[in-house]
């Protein structure tokens, strides 16, 4: 088959066997299983305390011992008052590996090498709390099969004495397969940001342990206020990226390649509810605070630092200086 306008040139089996791919293609479709996992016992319940920052509005739960604390959040000034009441209750913990020694070091670390942090910071700065939280994530299980359509091109070119040639092949590439995703997390507070959390991932699953009330102690715990339906967008968005990067990754030897549709379906889907290690840093510097969140499970620290500008101006201008000599000196020479 040839179109009359472009010459472009189309096999009749090829345009059937597209037509058919087109007809039976799918929506996405991520449907989970949240079905409620095991509630708290009165005997647990009764040896856990709550408190509901009244300024920023935290939700914070600690054992029987912890009397008085600060909020994890913005540092007010807690009493542990409230018995604890119902909510759902964790499958898995993982345990802190690392103290509040070993976050205070990776803050002190976490300085070093940064050629713009201003000198006075790291000695005039306060760290004001240090709290080891056990934060509330959803994680997700599940087998996604997917199906993926592109199209691609191959170009070949040559001459001859009188003219330069370009053909231009066109293919519909179609994949299909699945991929395991085990333990997608997505944290259940809306306190902590999404992307701190994501920051300090990823946290070494295969080392959880069925959940126990005697890992809180010592340590404060945050109760989820966002659903795990709400949570599972996030998941969504991560298991669709990996699964399409991990199917564009098998399309090589193309000139172009686009994707034009894709149906991923999730099977064997699961939700579990955990509580993850993280310490919380509060520093302050001229009346402003800076947090700082650390995996108490890896060590690996992420938070903002204060800019020095007057450090950062002369870089930068130092630098522009540089150029301008190097461009400079590039003119010379070839208008020499």
């Amino acid at each position: 088959m040839k179109c009359p306008y472009c010459d472009t040139e189309f096999e009749m089996e090829t345009l059937a066997d597209y037509d058919s791919v087109l007809q039976n293609e799918q929506p996405d479709s991520f449907q989970w299983d949240s079905t409620p996992s095991e509630n708290w016992t009165v005997d647990e319940a009764s040896g856990l305390h709550t408190y509901s920052c009244q300024s920023c509005g935290g939700e914070i739960i600690g054992d029987e011992t912890l009397a008085a604390t600060a909020c994890p959040y913005c540092g007010n000034p807690v009493v542990m008052m409230g018995q604890f009441t119902g909510s759902l209750k964790p499958d898995l913990v993982i345990p802190f590996k690392l103290d509040k020694k070993a976050a205070v070091a990776a803050l002190q670390q976490h300085y070093r090498g940064k050629r713009f942090l201003p000198k006075v910071f790291k000695d005039e700065n306060h760290i004001q709390e240090v709290k080891g939280l056990y934060v509330p994530f959803w994680l997700f299980d599940a087998r996604a099969d997917a199906d993926i359509r592109y199209r691609a091109t191959r170009v070949r070119s040559w001459s001859d004495r009188d003219y330069d040639y370009t053909e231009t092949s066109y293919y519909a590439l179609m994949r299909s397969g699945s991929l395991s995703f085990a333990g997608v997390p997505a944290d259940g507070s809306s306190k902590m940001a999404d992307d701190l959390m994501e920051s300090i991932e990823p946290f070494d699953l295969s080392q959880a342990v069925d959940f126990q009330t005697a890992y809180l102690a010592g340590y404060l715990a945050d109760k989820f206020d966002v659903s795990a339906e709400q949570s599972a967008e996030n998941a969504n968005s991560r298991i669709r990226q990996s699964t399409t990067d991990a199917f564009a990754a098998t399309v090589q030897g193309y000139s172009s390649v686009i994707p034009e549709s894709s149906s991923i379906r999730l099977n064997s889907s699961r939700v579990r509810y955990g509580l993850l290690p993280v310490w919380l840093l509060n520093t302050v510097w001229k009346g402003e605070t800076y947090t700082f969140a650390m995996n108490g499970q890896t060590g690996k620290l992420v938070g903002n630092l204060p800019l020095d500008k007057s450090a950062f101006t002369r870089w930068f201008f130092g630098l522009t200086g540089l150029f301008t000599a190097i461009g400079f000196g590039l003119s010379y020479l070839l208008w020499r």
